[in-house]
């Protein structure tokens, strides 16, 4: 067995070990939900970042860059935007409506069981993702590095998150995020400088770029601009990225993870400065696995990257694979965790009488459910954007993410508003996309038919039919429509006292009246 080999199998055993060993701090369902609301600063920043460093910002960033250009590295603003973004306006107000789950907002506010399944079943969408995404790039590359059969590394993948999510809680990804993002960002960090002096220095990496560029046939001016990409596709990534994120539950599950509210701003503050880090150096190892192995895109790119790293050295490679994985399950474990407590708190409305003990063994039982379905998804499933599937699944979630800020700065939202703003939203960006990958070859078709209409149609669009448009457009005006057409209002002004009083200050001053 190689030094590789044992470096990646080490890691993951060592991983699986601390679960075990942070397992006897959870004893009740709130430990292992939030922690029992003991992180401080850097354990949450740690925590915080690990979920935005997974297959997206390392192999979904690095693969999308050798095919499209360094444009991709928006991602990188776009997830300190998006961290900072929760961390002033939402992580308060979520740490103290003591959330496990985001849809409960609407169940505090509302009572509104429909507007509470229809989140939940927005940012499971996303979750969905996650979850098959990160076996999926474990199996990768455990098959790429030890030969073993690809089945065989995403179950093995499915079993380390799956075991550490159920035994570490989330305290136990807090904790271990420390090291995750550490391992990350500086052993890719030392793998990417070592592979550049190894190809003679950045000069010579940046002119095999521009042959490889010109022999694939595309134009190297645009590969290396960031705006190459287009702005269209610069801005639907800004909505899906980061518009988003205050829909994503982990982050309510983290906000009232914290010992201190005070510690919530400089937490995520923190936490997007790591995890802004973590794109830049993918997206540099891109542009290196593109100069060395040519213009090869989707999972040929992972392969690529993956033999990047070994080339670099068996320890340094291993190191360097060791750091993709701890990213994989610095932000599996988190959202499979976030996906047990939705689906126990939003989809079994009976959970809200169940006792601690009885609600901890629901949390589990579901995370091992939801774990190996998703990892099976992953072995059967032919995934070749990482990053293109993951913003998929951020456009899903950004009706509820539009929603929660109409509850929580503007007073006069309805509890119909809201519902019918999220479903427009989720049905319009779903659809958008169905249509788009229906109809994809319809170039070729000659017999007229919605095929060739809508083809036709998205030609004149452009990159503005992308999904997340609609997801957030149609939001953000039907809410208010529906709010000044609601028979209602007068109901709706009576229940809002007791949740803006447990709001407090900042929602007093800065919501609308």
């Amino acid at each position: 067995m190689n030094v590789t080999v044992v470096v990646i199998l080490s890691y993951l055993v060592f991983f699986a070990a601390a679960g075990i060993y942070i397992s006897r701090s959870n004893r009740s369902a709130s430990d292992w939900a939030i922690g029992g609301g003991t992180l401080g600063v850097g354990m949450l920043a740690a925590g915080v970042a690990g979920t935005r460093i997974g297959g997206a910002g390392t192999y979904g960033v690095a693969g999308d860059v050798m095919a499209t250009g360094i444009g991709n590295l928006w991602y990188s603003v776009n997830s300190f935007a998006a961290l900072f973004l929760v961390g002033l306006f939402f992580a308060i107000p979520y740490r103290r409506l003591k959330l496990t789950s985001v849809g409960e907002i609407f169940d505090q506010r509302f009572g509104s069981f429909r507007c509470q399944w229809l989140t939940s079943l927005c940012v499971q969408t996303e979750y969905l993702v996650v979850n098959i995404i990160e076996p999926y790039v474990i199996g990768t590359i455990v098959s790429g590095v030890t030969g073993l059969p690809f089945v065989v590394g995403v179950f093995i993948g499915g079993f380390v998150i799956i075991f550490f999510t159920v035994t570490g809680g989330l305290k136990g990804t807090a904790v271990t995020n420390i090291v995750h993002c550490t391992v990350i960002i500086l052993g890719l960090a030392l793998v990417s400088y070592v592979a550049m002096q190894n190809m003679g220095g950045w000069s010579e990496v940046a002119a095999q770029a521009d042959v490889i560029l010109a022999d694939s046939g595309r134009e190297s001016a645009t590969w290396w601009s960031f705006t190459g990409i287009g702005w269209a596709t610069i801005i639907a990534l800004f909505i899906a990225a980061t518009i988003h994120t205050p829909g994503a539950s982990i982050y309510a599950n983290y906000a009232s993870s914290a010992a201190k509210q005070d510690y919530l701003i400089p937490g995520f503050f923190l936490a997007g400065c790591l995890a802004a880090l973590m794109p830049l150096v993918a997206g540099f190892i891109g542009i290196l696995t593109l100069a060395n192995y040519g213009a090869e895109s989707g999972l040929s790119g992972y392969l690529n990257i993956a033999q990047l790293a070994i080339d670099s050295g068996p320890i340094l490679g291993g190191i360097a694979l060791a750091a993709v994985l701890a990213a994989v399950i610095s932000s599996g474990a988190p959202i499979l965790l976030a996906s047990a407590t939705m689906f126990v708190s939003d989809w079994i409305p009976a959970s809200k009488n169940y006792s601690s003990e009885k609600k901890l063994r629901a949390y589990k039982i579901v995370t091992v459910i939801y774990g190996m379905v998703a990892a099976t998804i992953a072995w059967l499933g032919d995934i070749t954007s990482v990053l293109q599937l993951l913003l998929l699944g951020f456009a899903m979630v950004v009706p509820p993410a539009i929603a929660v800020t109409f509850v929580f700065y503007w007073k006069k939202t309805t509890e119909r508003a809201a519902f019918w703003g999220m479903l427009s939203g989720f049905v319009g960006g779903l659809g958008m996309w169905l249509l788009n990958y229906l109809f994809a070859g319809a170039e070729n078709a000659t017999t007229g038919g919605l095929a060739q209409y809508w083809y036709e149609l998205t030609q004149t669009l452009g990159e503005w039919r992308d999904p997340s448009f609609l997801t957030l457009l149609l939001p953000v005006f039907v809410i208010p429509l529906v709010v000044l057409f609601d028979s209602d209002k007068e109901a709706n002004e009576i229940q809002s006292d007791e949740f803006y009083t447990r709001l407090g200050r900042i929602q007093r001053n800065l919501s609308w009246e």
